[in-house]
């Protein structure tokens, strides 16, 4: 009778440890802190539709579009305010439109939690709730430069040196001035990168005649050592218009041909104006924070937040 008792205790026993073990170790998701009524427009561009989207909420979707999730929590909140310093100027500017932003790298990448559901699995509450812990870390929170909503301008990976946004944008705008990134070299895979591009395609998406013999020709550098101005064969290009035609990661490149290649070395990604991120991750591991982050690349700004 005794060991009828204990068997049954046993057989109730166990499921109710199962039970309590799992309801321990379920995580859940963090919310929010929806502080503003702020509203944004953002295009589809799979499908077309125009999604209204509550703010912060769609700050996280860019964040987990725009930065690895790997990177420390301190870069993670300098995105933030980017972000939605970025955003908010589209509403300002778009006010009139149909829409504020694209979902795509035309504006900023936005995922939303279906993409990242599937995307992340099981690491889906860990990844979120790091995202959403970086938002509300900075709720509201915007880059402000003499009382207006800056507009953030962000990349990968510097090559050393951010750019004046005069020589990459044709405008002068006084927080997007160059200052150094020391860190990118250790931080980005892409910091220095090889690409091979058949002869016929290189010259063809020039507009120039196939040649036997590249003459390449550096005319102007920029201070951070970018290529303003070339020549390939006696025809002049600037540095952007082979950045755009070939699909160059940089405008601090080299060029040779070997055969019926030609191979392009280029040193940093991305147009190189105002945030590295790989740079804002350098500096997040050496203990600085995102406010630290955010005045270095953003020259002269302060943070402000929104308010209802």
């Amino acid at each position: 009778m005794k060991k009828i008792i204990l068997f049954t205790v046993i057989i109730i026993f166990i499921p109710f440890v199962i039970v309590s073990f799992f309801k321990i170790d379920k995580k859940e998701e963090i919310n929010l802190n929806y502080e503003s009524n702020t509203i944004i427009r953002v295009k589809r561009l799979s499908s077309g539709e125009i999604e209204y989207l509550p703010f912060e909420e769609y700050i996280v979707g860019v964040l987990a579009g725009e930065m690895p999730i790997y990177f420390e929590k301190e870069a993670l909140k300098a995105q933030a305010v980017a972000a939605r310093s970025y955003a908010l100027k589209k509403i300002e500017y778009n006010k009139d439109n149909e829409y504020d932003v694209v979902d795509s790298v035309l504006n900023q990448v936005y995922l939303d939690n279906y993409y990242l559901k599937e995307a992340w699995g099981n690491k889906y509450v860990d990844n979120i709730n790091k995202l959403r812990e970086a938002v509300n870390d900075t709720s509201l929170e915007y880059l402000d430069y003499n009382g207006e909503v800056i507009d953030a301008l962000f990349f990968s990976t510097s090559n050393g040196y951010t750019e004046n946004s005069s020589l990459v944008f044709n405008i002068d705008l006084p927080y997007l001035q160059s200052v150094t990134s020391m860190w990118d070299s250790s931080t980005s895979s892409a910091f220095r990168s090889t690409k091979k591009i058949s002869s016929s395609d290189f010259y063809s998406s020039l507009g120039l005649e196939k040649s036997n013999i590249l003459n390449f020709k550096v005319l102007k550098r920029s201070s951070t050592n970018r290529i303003l101005n070339l020549s390939i064969n006696s025809t002049e290009f600037t540095g952007r218009e082979l950045y755009d035609k070939l699909g160059l990661k940089s405008t601090d490149f080299s060029l040779k041909q070997d055969g019926d290649t030609i191979i392009i070395d280029t040193v940093g990604y991305g147009h190189g104006v105002g945030m590295s991120q790989y740079g804002a991750e350098g500096m997040a591991l050496e203990g600085y924070s995102y406010k630290d982050i955010l005045s270095h690349y953003y020259v002269g700004t302060s943070i402000k937040k929104l308010l209802n």
